[in-house]
């Protein structure tokens, strides 16, 4: 899970790093509205969810709120002081998924997150990264180097398959169970030669697959 905090209050910004990082989350803090908008303007991709604070200096939450909404589908949850029923109602009204009033719970927020995340599919804006390679699950587009690459349904299959598993062997098995189904009753080899195909066309960073000898295949960032 990938969080990305938008909170200029120093104290609450440490204290939910550490928290959410001892319980093996990734997370991103940004201190600056004017950033925060920046990005959100970009479109917010390869994070899990968002946790945005109201009351930031140079651009306020309801702007980056409204500017997120415009370019990504990323979960959005508001960490605020202000607890007025106009605010709140104001919040959902651009789009967030909850607001939560501050003082809260860390282990509450976490769990928030957790169920969001999974509900939402878990990824960050639908994008995937791993090296020079990018996913985009919901348009189902492949770039390499930011530029688009054009691949077969089995080869994104199998390259998004690799993306989720980044760093773990993968048998040839799990591929054909999981890329071509169940009821697929060809032989194993069909794996090797979409492998090949795939690594051709995504030129140099096919070097990012590797090959574990008697075991599978691997996906890793160089």
């Amino acid at each position: 899970m990938r969080i990305l905090l938008i909170e200029d209050d120093l104290q609450i910004c440490e204290v939910t790093r550490k928290y959410f990082t001892s319980k093996g989350a990734e997370i991103t803090v940004i201190n600056s509205g004017s950033e925060a908008l920046d990005m959100a303007e970009n479109g917010i991709r390869d994070y899990s969810i968002v946790l945005l604070d109201i009351m930031l200096p140079e651009a306020d939450g309801f702007t980056i709120c409204r500017s997120i909404r415009r370019n990504s589908d990323v979960p959005v949850i508001f960490l605020t002081a202000r607890g007025h029923e106009e605010d709140i109602l104001h919040g959902y009204e651009l789009g967030c998924d909850d607001y939560i009033v501050k003082p809260f719970l860390l282990s509450a927020l976490y769990a928030k997150c957790s169920a969001m995340v999974k509900r939402s599919g878990g990824s960050s804006g639908t994008v995937i990264s791993c090296g020079a390679i990018k996913l985009d699950t919901r348009k189902l587009t492949c770039c390499v180097d930011n530029e688009e690459t054009e691949l077969t349904p089995k080869e994104f299959s199998i390259l998004s398959y690799l993306m989720e598993h980044q760093g773990w062997i993968v048998d040839r098995d799990t591929l054909l169970d999981n890329v071509w189904g169940d009821d697929f009753f060809g032989i194993d080899r069909v794996v090797d030669n979409n492998i090949k195909r795939l690594r051709k066309k995504l030129g140099d960073a096919g070097k990012q697959i590797h090959t574990v000898t008697g075991r599978g295949y691997k996906l890793t960032d160089t």
